[in-house]
């Protein structure tokens, strides 16, 4: 794995938390140049102290609609030598949306964070990519995206809007004749602070990463990720059971 990201240039969203700061650490560690993406700029400070000269990073909110464009010419005019995306970034909201509210803006952050913005940087970058042997565009997904639980609605909707995406994108980059892989990394429980469930019972993030970018330098275009790996035999077996036993997870 190390020589494939040895001497890339590799945006990364959501790079301050989590499967994201253990994936900028993996990185920098395998020679790699982390174009770190996140919206908290004392984390992204943070990080940019820690890996020195392997990180430059961007404090960018992808709620915002203009944002995705930013981050995309932001690549294309400082760091047109970029390679590999990696859409990590994500929320996750626990939302009762038969219960009277006003869904609306939480609706709207989650669909743009984890759909929307997703699309438009892969899409946006498709021409960088291209100039760039061996590319990448990983699409970080998750087992819910095959089959949903009931307390997460929209993220859940969000990552099978992913997972469909990344598939029809990998359809017209073949169908082009373009030299760029696309990836969807699919994940199981993680212990951030993105899932609730008990901490024992997850997937460590660093696991996470190198789990993730092993698939990616393989060129795999699925990488299923721990207990995912069950759960697509237990939907080649019964998709009945398979979504029963999502349906009530705790995560």
């Amino acid at each position: 794995m190390t020589g494939f990201w040895d001497g890339r240039k590799v945006l990364l969203t959501g790079a301050t938390r989590g499967i994201g700061a253990a994936m900028a650490g993996e990185l920098a560690a395998r020679g790699a140049t982390v174009l770190a993406v996140a919206r908290n700029p004392a984390r992204l400070e943070d990080l940019a102290r820690r890996l020195g000269p392997a990180c430059d990073v961007l404090e960018a909110d992808l709620a915002d609609p203009d944002i995705p464009r930013g981050v995309v010419n932001w690549v294309r005019d400082q760091h047109p030598e970029c390679s590999v995306v990696i859409n990590n970034a994500a929320v996750m909201r626990y939302p009762r949306l038969v219960r009277e509210g006003d869904h609306f803006d939480g609706i709207d952050e989650e669909v743009r964070i984890n759909a929307v913005a997703p699309m438009q940087i892969a899409v946006g970058l498709l021409p960088t990519l291209a100039q760039r042997p061996g590319a990448r565009i990983v699409n970080v997904t998750s087992g819910l995206a095959v089959a949903p639980k009931a307390d997460a609605p929209v993220y859940c909707a969000t990552k099978a809007a992913m997972r469909s995406f990344t598939r029809t994108l990998r359809y017209q980059v073949e169908d082009a004749g373009l030299d760029i892989g696309i990836c969807e990394a699919l994940l199981p429980v993680v212990d951030t602070t993105l899932s609730k469930g008990a901490p024992e019972r997850k997937m460590p993030p660093d696991e996470a990463a190198r789990a993730i970018l092993a698939g990616a330098a393989a060129g795999q275009q699925e990488i299923w990720i721990g207990k995912t790996r069950l759960l697509k035999r237990i939907m080649r077996l019964s998709p009945a059971l398979a979504h029963g036993i999502m349906r009530r997870m705790e995560a």
